[in-house]
């Protein structure tokens, strides 16, 4: 349990997360309630700064690297020695007892110690309130946290279009009965497609590549959650059951409000470019009145293909061939072979230790939980709650491991079908020691120093969705999907209702080229037939000392995804944060290139600014980051934190 002092603002936790009581709340970007401000206070920067510089920086980064060696964060092992060691009920009290924990900025929106959901039966969180209540209602009715994550999946696709899909793709995680499962349906490139497809004349990639049916990778969103219910689905729910909710949801059509029109408005010019997509989203030539009903009969149509027949009444047969078809007129290059050929693949999840806990999560080709690991190695160094959260010092020490974790991610990592990713060297202790040993404490060490031959990676699109399910018997599934920019390619397919991917810019189009994201990647993520491209998304599973779920975590925003997955878990872990102010703290960023120190707007005090500037850093304000809804058990029961970020995001558990 968590219990109050004396003083409001201090907090002893009692259990790894927290405790909280039955609350649901239905959150909108902007809300200020600002009645829990301060958290708890923290050793003062000074004080650290002043006992650090003491000591010869490069013998203490051999020594910080020396730790990584004997046992920090460690891939596919036990926990540390002197962990395991401990009594298991000593571990716990390490991990909740708060520190060094700050207030936040005064002028942060988003206020600490608000609750969404609590639920000792399960809860699921997304990023869309009607697709949130599909899955409740799914686990209200008997059917799994599988069940729940299918049925909000289609839900997400039908009212939540800009990044909730059929016509993408994506990555889950579960674990069931204390096994732990990957699923990758990763859009794949067409067999058709080639390493130069995009290289323009000035040596850049060309529009295409983000912009229309030339950018589209092959769908697997549909595979993915046929194979994900196939396998781990409760039975109880049968998979026509599961898709039916969506169904009369694009027949009936649902209730437009602000959230829905800003999304369209923000990418309206792009939607105009495609009749079907101006028809769908720009009735009379202008997003749809809040207030009015939009449905989308087609893609009902095609729901109940999928429906009736499964995932082969997407990838073969009618909407195989309409696709096909359209692709052909269009310019675009997927076949009906290409689709007919699709498949999920089950893989090897990640599985880590950082502080304790096991984290597990998705492999290449997502780079998500081997990134996310590489900056656990190096953090696992230096004793982050002892800096105070958010001091310069932190952030300091985490950006630059950030930078190294991306450096090596887009030199190295790629589909595992195609390339060997060199996963034993990148997770040993060598790299983290060879990485630990150029970091400085006083100051930020530009890229360019450390990798003076390295590109940018190409950016990432930004409009992905994150979902989180569990239930009453502790399976838990984290879902992460994608189009990859704001509506995909903004193209529409007539006569089927759904947006297609742009995902093909995920590839490195032109190698050594920054894409939307900008990160610049290398010959591993070249484009080649049949090659899954290269992701940031990270779906994420923390499991506590008996290896059951702790925590459900993943986010959308394109390579922001891995930093603020890490910063989640480093929250509570590190600084014993509650579920809800885990997600609802300041983020900031950092990966190698551009070399710049991204922050929320309002999220740093000026001092820390200043303070992180004369170390180096170039630091900017951003006005959005990331979403990044969050499920964390606290003793016997769930907690949903929506994301107070994403207007409609909603959390709901099952009534006690």
């Amino acid at each position: 349990m968590v219990e109050s002092r004396s003083d409001p603002s201090r907090w002893t936790c009692r259990s790894v997360l927290g405790s909280f009581s039955m609350s649901s709340r239905e959150t909108a970007a902007g809300s200020r309630d600002r009645s829990m401000r301060k958290y708890t206070t923290r050793t003062a920067p000074g004080d650290v700064l002043a006992r650090v510089v003491r000591f010869d920086i490069a013998v203490l980064a051999l020594a910080a690297a020396s730790v990584v060696a004997c046992g920090g964060a460690t891939h596919q092992k036990g926990a540390t020695q002197q962990t395991k060691d401990k009594p298991e009920a000593a571990q716990l009290a390490d991990a909740a007892t708060p520190s060094h924990v700050t207030s936040w900025p005064a002028s942060w929106p988003f206020a600490a110690g608000t609750k969404d959901s609590e639920s000792r039966r399960g809860t699921i969180v997304t990023d869309a309130a009607i697709a949130t209540r599909i899955g409740a209602d799914v686990l209200a009715g008997g059917g799994n946290a599988v069940d729940a994550a299918v049925a909000a999946a289609f839900g997400l696709a039908v009212a939540y279009p800009t990044a909730g899909n059929i016509g993408g793709g994506g990555f889950l995680v579960a674990r069931s009965a204390g096994v732990s499962y990957a699923l990758d349906f990763r859009e794949t490139a067409p067999a058709a497609a080639t390493r130069d497809m995009y290289l323009g004349s000035d040596g850049k990639a060309t529009a295409n590549a983000r912009d229309g049916w030339l950018s589209v990778g092959v769908p697997g969103s549909v595979a993915g959650l046929w194979e994900a219910w196939s396998r781990l689905g409760s039975k109880r729910k049968t998979w026509a059951d599961l898709l039916a909710p969506a169904i009369a949801l694009a027949d009936q059509g649902f209730v437009v409000d602000a959230a829905f029109v800003k999304t369209i408005t923000r990418v309206q010019g792009r939607l105009a470019k495609f009749p079907a997509s101006a028809a769908l989203f720009l009735p009379n030539g202008a997003p749809p009145p809040i207030g009015s009903t939009w449905r989308n009969p087609d893609l009902a149509n095609v729901l109940r293909r999928v429906a009736a027949e499964g995932a082969r009444g997407f990838y073969e047969g009618q909407v195989a061939d309409t696709l096909a078809h359209r692709m052909k007129e269009s310019g675009g290059l997927i076949t009906a072979d290409d689709l007919k050929g699709y498949r999920a693949k089950w893989r090897t999840p990640i599985e880590f230790e950082y502080r304790g806990r096991r984290i597990v999560g998705m492999p290449p080709p997502s780079s998500g939980a081997v990134t996310i690991e590489l900056i656990a190695h190096l953090l696992s160094n230096w004793d982050l709650s002892a800096l105070g959260w958010h001091s310069a010092e932190h952030i300091h020490v985490v950006a630059e491991a950030m930078r190294r974790a991306f450096a090596a991610r887009n030199a190295t990592l790629g589909d595992p079908d195609f390339v060997n990713n060199p996963l034993s060297e990148l997770l040993s202790p060598s790299w983290a020691q060879k990485q630990a040993a150029t970091m400085r404490l006083d100051h930020a060490t530009p890229t360019s120093e450390l990798f003076p031959h390295r590109a940018p990676a190409p950016p990432e699109g930004t409009h992905t969705t994150h979902l989180a399910a569990v239930d009453e018997a502790g399976t838990a599934v984290v879902l992460t999907t994608t189009v990859n920019d704001w509506y995909g390619s903004a193209v529409t397919v007539p006569g089927l209702g759904f947006v297609l991917n742009d995902e093909m810019d995920d590839f490195a189009t032109v190698p050594g080229t920054p894409n939307t994201f900008g990160l610049v990647q290398g010959e591993p993520n070249a484009i080649a037939p049949g090659k899954r491209m290269l992701s940031s998304m990270s779906p994420t599973i923390v499991l506590d000392a008996a290896g059951q779920p702790a925590m459900l975590l993943g986010a959308a925003g394109g390579s922001l995804i891995i930093t603020t997955v890490f910063e989640e878990l480093s929250n509570v872990v590190d600084f014993a944060f509650l579920p809800g102010d885990a997600v609802r703290a300041p983020r900031f960023h950092q990966q190698d290139l551009p070399d710049v120190l991204f922050f929320e707007r309002h999220g740093l005090d000026d001092g820390v600014v200043q303070a992180l500037e004369a170390m180096g850093h170039v630091a900017r304000y951003s006005e959005h980051t990331s979403d990044a809804p969050a499920i964390g058990r606290v003793g016997d029961a769930w907690q949903g934190a929506a994301e107070p970020r994403r207007e409609g995001s909603l959390s709901l558990g099952l009534g006690l």
